[in-house]
C-alpha cells in the first residue's frame, strides 16, 4: 500500500500539463501508446494499467501493483478554403505539436478488490490561425484543455464477471482569440480580443468485464455526461467606442468577466475480444458517444454583450478493429484501424473543429524487461472535408464573412510512448 500512495504522489510529476488534440469532435482517445496502435481495442482485453481509462474493470486482471506513464505527440496540419462573394482564400492551420500526457497506478487490495487512478484527458480542441487570416472575426487561436482525475474501484464478483466504478474529477482551460471589426472615426481596424477561461466538473465512469474463457472476453464501459462551468476574462487590445457596434452585434470594446457553460457528452463502449492463440488476439469494438447534448457554445460578458453560437451536432460512431501477435515472449506486434461517424453540423458549422469523420490507421510494438513494459505506437487521422457553403456561423465578433468554402487535407500524425513497471 506505500508503493500505491508513492506511485499515486508521481502521476503529478508525469502528467505536468493537458492535451490538446485533434479528434472526432473534440473527444480524445490518446489514453496509452498500446491503446492507441490497436485503435482503442482494450475495453475487450482491458489488461494492462490503462485499462483505468478505456475499460475500468479489467484491472481485475491485474495482481499486484501497477504503474504506468507516458505521453503522445500530436502533430496536425491541413487548410481552410474560405469565400467571401467572388474571393477566394485558402489559409493553412499554423504548425503545431501538440503534447498529451497520461498516467496510471492500480493496486490489488485483496482477492475480490482492486483501487486505481488515472489522470489523463477525454477532450481537447486546439487550432491556430494567422492573425489577419479571412475569417478571423470567426476565430483566429482556439484551445479547450480538459485535465482528469479517475479514482477507481474494481471488483471481481466470481471467475467470469468484474464490475468497476469511479469518480471524474475534470479539470478545464478555454481560451479563443478573434477580431471585432472597428470603426473609430474614420479609422476602421480589427480590434483583438481574447477570452479566457476556467473551470470544473464531475462525473462517474463505470466499467464491466466478462472473461467468458481463455479465448473469449468481453467489455462494456460508460462514462457519465458532464457539465463545465467555466468563468474568465475577457480582454481587448484597444478600448474604446465603437461606431459599427450601432449596426451589428459586436461587443463594447472594454475588458470584463465572462463565462460559458460547456456540455460534454457521455459515452458507451462495447469490445469483444478473442484470443485463438496465447500470442495473439483480436478485438472488434464500437464507442458510441452523445454529441447531440452539444447544443451551443454561448458567452456571456458582465458588460451586457451575449454570444449565441448554436450548434446543435449529431451523435458519433466509432467503429474500431485490432489484432496484437507476440512473436517473442519480450516482443509485441500490433495494429488497428478505426471509422468515426460525422457529428458536426453543417448549418452550424465554423472554424474551431474543421472534422467532419475521420479514419485512423495505428501501428505499434511493445517490448518487456523483467517487470518493466515499454510501448510505442504511432498513428495517422485522415479526417474528411467540412462544408462551410450553408452554415450560420457567425462568431463572437458578429459577422465573419463566412458564405462558402471548406477545409482541405486535414490529417494528423501521432507519435506516442508508455513505459510501465510492476511491483
Amino acid at each position: 500500500m506505500k508503493v500505491f500512495r508513492a506511485v499515486c504522489l508521481a502521476l503529478a510529476l508525469v502528467v505536468c500539463c493537458a492535451p490538446v488534440a485533434m479528434g472526432e469532435g473534440f473527444a480524445l482517445n490518446e489514453w496509452s501508446a498500446r491503446g492507441v496502435s490497436l485503435a482503442g481495442g482494450m475495453v475487450g482485453r482491458a489488461d494492462d494499467v490503462s485499462a483505468i481509462a478505456y475499460n475500468a474493470a479489467g484491472i481485475t486482471q491485474l495482481p499486484g501493483t501497477r504503474f504506468m506513464g507516458g505521453f503522445a505527440l500530436i502533430s496536425p496540419s491541413g487548410s481552410i478554403t474560405t469565400q467571401n462573394g467572388a474571393q477566394e482564400t485558402n489559409t493553412y492551420t499554423k504548425p503545431a505539436l501538440w503534447n498529451a500526457p497520461h498516467a496510471y497506478a492500480s493496486h490489488q487490495l485483496s482477492d475480490t478488490a482492486w483501487i486505481g487512478l488515472g489522470v489523463f484527458s477525454r477532450f481537447g480542441l486546439g487550432n491556430s490561425f494567422a492573425g489577419d487570416w479571412a475569417g478571423r472575426r470567426n476565430v483566429y487561436d482556439i484551445g479547450i484543455q480538459t485535465l482528469s482525475f479517475v479514482p477507481t474501484l474494481a471488483l471481481k464478483l466470481n471467475d467470469t464477471v468484474s464490475v468497476s466504478v469511479g469518480v471524474e474529477a475534470m479539470n478545464a482551460h478555454m481560451y479563443m482569440g478573434n477580431k471585432v471589426p472597428t470603426r473609430v472615426g474614420a479609422q476602421q481596424f480589427d480590434n483583438d480580443m481574447q477570452l479566457e477561461g476556467y473551470g470544473w466538473g464531475y462525473g462517474a465512469h463505470l466499467g464491466l468485464h466478462m472473461r467468458l474463457n481463455d479465448q473469449w472476453s468481453v467489455g462494456l464501459s460508460y462514462k457519465s455526461q458532464m457539465t463545465l462551468n467555466i468563468n474568465g476574462d475577457v480582454q481587448f487590445a484597444y478600448q474604446g467606442g465603437n461606431v459599427l457596434t450601432q449596426f451589428a452585434h459586436l461587443p463594447p470594446a472594454s475588458n470584463c468577466s465572462a463565462n460559458t457553460v460547456l456540455q460534454l457528452p457521455d459515452s458507451a463502449a462495447l469490445g469483444i475480444a478473442y484470443k485463438p492463440l496465447d500470442n495473439l488476439s483480436f478485438e472488434l469494438g464500437t464507442v458510441w458517444t452523445r454529441w447531440s447534448t452539444y447544443n451551443a457554445l454561448n458567452i456571456y460578458m458582465d458588460n451586457g454583450y451575449s454570444s449565441i453560437n448554436n450548434k446543435e451536432w449529431r451523435d458519433g460512431w466509432n467503429f474500431n478493429a485490432s489484432v496484437e501477435y507476440k512473436p517473442l515472449d519480450w516482443w509485441a506486434l500490433r495494429a488497428g484501424f478505426s471509422i468515426e461517424t460525422p457529428v458536426v453540423n453543417e448549418r452550424h458549422a465554423d472554424f474551431m473543429v474543421p472534422t467532419n469523420g475521420r479514419q485512423t490507421l495505428s501501428l505499434g510494438t511493445g517490448f518487456n524487461w523483467n517487470n518493466w513494459n515499454l510501448d510505442l505506437a504511432y498513428a495517422h487521422l485522415w479526417i474528411n472535408s467540412l462544408d462551410y457553403g450553408r452554415t450560420d456561423a457567425s462568431g463572437i465578433s458578429g459577422s465573419a464573412g463566412i458564405t462558402g468554402g471548406k477545409s482541405k487535407d486535414v490529417s494528423a500524425n501521432i507519435y506516442m510512448v508508455s513505459l510501465s513497471y510492476t511491483f
